[in-house]
């Protein structure tokens, strides 16, 4: 059987081929799928996506008119599929429900540093002979307080870390997490963590009750030398708003390793394109903030667990099993 795997990033191309080959073929393609691009899949029992693929309902069903029977997704992340649709057109779905903690851990870790030591605008600097320190003073992070929305895997690797620097924590979720009380963290509600916490870290999934997480509302209750990471879903956070109070001179630094209207982006070399997104366009030249393209899952260590996985994943559909990591079984 010959599967199609669409979004394939050319570091993970051998990968992907590698972990298939003593199964079935695998033709990988660097287009996302789309609207434009389902037609390609057609003949085509399984296809495999990434987070960054439209599997909204026309594309469902146009991969269900072409014989697709299987979505097997690599990713933890699902907010782009249309599970109801899926189901209704008794089409297989399933995901990578786990991977490495710590490569989105030690990334959000990156970006919190890079943002607070001024290491870009440094580096630019060096780059042109200019050895000035004037704009690069930044703060000692030992003994100043973590606020972690989200405490599960992700969450935790975080929490620990900040515990190594010496970092006061409070948490928020729905439920507590053991290993992060015994790090010495606190539960608090939402509007505390904010107003309280030098660093703010986002480890939640995207869903209607989480989306714009971080709204106007929130900005405004987090300290002005505030520093917030967010590398797990752009839809968390309201980019307007947060441009709006970066405007007015607010927070030590914004890291951000997703954008939430990435999709039609991330992934894509735009450079000699106009960027027709005001927001993303604005947001990019204020000194204080770093965009990365949605790369925080981006080692071998974790894309190598994700390639393995989707493996499984296609293996268990194909012996009509069933694991963990199916959204929507096998009709």
């Amino acid at each position: 059987m010959e599967i199609v795997a669409f979004g394939v990033q050319a570091d993970e191309k051998p990968l992907i081929e590698q972990a298939f080959r003593d199964h079935h073929e695998v033709r990988s393609l660097d287009v996302f799928l789309n609207d434009d691009t389902a037609p390609i899949a057609a003949g085509h029992e399984i296809v495999c996506t990434s987070v960054n693929c439209d599997l909204g309902a026309s594309v469902l069903r146009a991969l269900a008119a072409g014989g697709t029977r299987m979505v097997a997704q690599r990713s933890t992340g699902f907010n782009n599929i249309d599970l109801d649709v899926a189901a209704d057109l008794g089409l297989t779905v399933a995901r990578v429900s786990y991977y490495s903690p710590y490569s989105v851990a030690e990334f959000a870790w990156t970006l919190a540093m890079a943002v607070n030591r001024r290491i870009v605008r440094a580096s630019t600097r060096t780059r042109d002979f200019d050895f000035r320190l004037d704009g690069l003073m930044g703060r000692d992070l030992h003994g100043r307080t973590a606020g972690v929305l989200g405490t599960g895997k992700i969450g935790e690797a975080f929490a620990r870390i900040a515990h190594g620097f010496g970092m006061k924590l409070l948490g928020w979720d729905v439920a507590e997490n053991p290993a992060c009380m015994q790090l010495g963290m606190k539960y608090v509600p939402k509007e505390r963590l904010l107003a309280e916490s030098d660093l703010i870290s986002l480890h939640v999934p995207l869903m209607p009750e989480t989306s714009r997480l971080i709204d106007a509302a929130a900005l405004k209750t987090m300290k002005d030398d505030a520093i917030l990471v967010n590398s797990s879903r752009g839809g968390l956070i309201d980019t307007a708003a947060l441009v709006a109070e970066l405007r007015e001179g607010r927070f030590t630094g914004v890291g951000l390793d997703v954008y939430e209207a990435e999709a039609g982006l991330f992934f894509l070399d735009k450079s000699l394109q106009a960027i027709e997104d005001d927001t993303l366009a604005r947001l990019v030249t204020f000194p204080n903030v770093l965009v990365t393209s949605h790369q925080a899952y981006y080692t071998r260590d974790a894309v190598g667990q994700i390639v393995d996985t989707t493996v499984r994943n296609v293996l268990d559909y194909t012996a009509g099993r069933r694991s963990e990591n199916v959204l929507v079984p096998r009709s």
